[in-house]
């Protein structure tokens, strides 16, 4: 009874009961395992290359650690992601600068518009300053090669950027300042979010003298900040890194990825972009001049020769040849020899020469018109020789006649 009075209570009262539903969790972001490097020697190229697109971002870091400088002006070059049809990566290796006062320029990396714009490293005169490509800039974005799977799109804000320390979720890109050395994340700890950056410690000298004013800035070293929701074990992170390449490269690493040895030493050429214009094609010569190399010349056959007529025994002379060739195929100096030898005055430039002798057309002309002149032989066109025995004979046989 009591039981019952107190069910009635419960549903006077309007008291409801809830059963807690389930909570679902998001399931887990499961990144396709990255394939492993290719690692190339580059020939870097002694001016500024053209830039181009590429579709998704360079992998993270790569460890190198950089032997000591074979001689004391020795550059550090490489360690870094270049494309060629595929992010591959530069092997790091000391170079002689290739000409007196040439400096070594870093790799370049922009983020812009979901794509990413790289510049590979090169040799720069002495003088001459990185310009980095315009905003207005618009460029296709380059093919991968065949059977390359793309990667993810870089993740981050617009701008020039340097890839992820070694370890680091893919597509993570580092914002830095221009010049960066890709090298200075390797000592970072990896990133799984957003977050990290690089900022340049500029150090500037003034010095004013009587004579002259020097103002120098040095970029020795560079500052690496990350908050605690960035990093791969939820730390923060801050820390001052030495700004030239082989000495970041030189720092212990967090994540050990030693970076491959190349399959071969023999150096690559740099990506040259699919979009690129055609060279031209050489410029061909114009011009009456040009107009005869390109005619062919064509002779035509030999006319049958009647028999007893005089030109049947003269033989062919090179001027008749000429003659009967093409006129477009008649070299052009011909002109003036001729209109002499036709008595034709020619304009001649103050201060020249006569001629000592007379053009070769001239006298094989004459020689023709001479020998049409002469009578037909039977013996071949040549002239009956004297013979002074058979005159004799024939002079005792008159006399001896009655």
């Amino acid at each position: 009874m009591r039981i019952a009075l107190f069910a009635l209570a419960l549903l006077v009262g309007g008291c409801v009961i809830q059963v807690p539903r389930e909570v679902v969790q998001p399931a887990p972001v499961v990144e396709q395992a990255a394939p492993p490097p290719v690692s190339v020697y580059e020939e870097p190229p002694l001016s500024e290359p053209a830039p181009i697109a590429v579709g998704w971002a360079p992998p993270p870091m790569l460890v190198e650690v950089p032997p000591p400088p074979p001689f004391p002006y020795a550059a550090w070059v490489g360690g870094y992601w270049v494309w060629q049809g595929n992010w591959v990566w530069a092997h790091g290796h000391w170079m002689e600068p290739p000409r007196p006062q040439y400096a070594w320029v870093h790799p370049y990396y922009e983020h812009r518009g979901g794509v990413v714009i790289f510049i590979s490293g090169y040799w720069s005169a002495p003088g001459v300053v990185f310009v980095p490509p315009r905003r207005e800039l618009v460029l296709a974005v380059e093919p991968a090669a065949v059977g390359v799977v793309p990667g993810p799109r870089p993740i981050g804000p617009e701008g020039c950027f340097v890839p992820a320390p070694p370890g680091s979720r893919r597509g993570i890109i580092i914002p830095a300042p221009v010049g960066t050395a890709p090298a200075v994340v390797t000592s970072a700890p990896p990133v799984v979010a957003v977050g990290m950056r690089v900022t340049t410690n500029v150090t500037n000298i003034h010095n004013t003298n009587i004579t002259n004013v020097t103002n120098v800035t040095n970029v020795t070293n560079v500052s690496i900040v990350a908050p605690p929701t960035a990093t791969a074990n939820g730390r923060a992170f801050s820390s001052s890194v030495p700004a030239a390449p082989h000495l970041a490269a030189a720092r212990p690493a967090v994540v050990q990825a030693r970076a491959p040895e190349p399959q071969s030493k023999r150096p690559v050429a740099p990506y040259v972009s699919a979009h690129a214009k055609p060279a031209a094609p050489p410029s061909q010569p114009h011009g009456a001049a040009a107009d005869v190399h390109l005619q062919p010349v064509v002779a035509r056959e030999r006319q049958p020769v009647r028999a007893g007529s005089a030109g049947s025994a003269q033989p062919e002379h090179p001027a008749q040849r000429e003659e009967r060739v093409s006129p477009a195929a008649r070299p052009v100096q011909s002109a003036p020899p001729k209109a002499a030898a036709a008595g034709t005055p020619v304009a001649r430039t103050p201060g020249a020469k006569a001629p000592a002798k007379a053009p070769a057309a001239a006298t094989a002309a004459s020689k023709t018109a001479a020998a049409k002149t002469a009578p037909a032989h039977s013996d071949n066109g040549k002239a009956p020789k004297p013979d002074a025995k058979k005159d004799a004979k024939q002079d005792a046989k008159q006399d001896a006649r009655p």
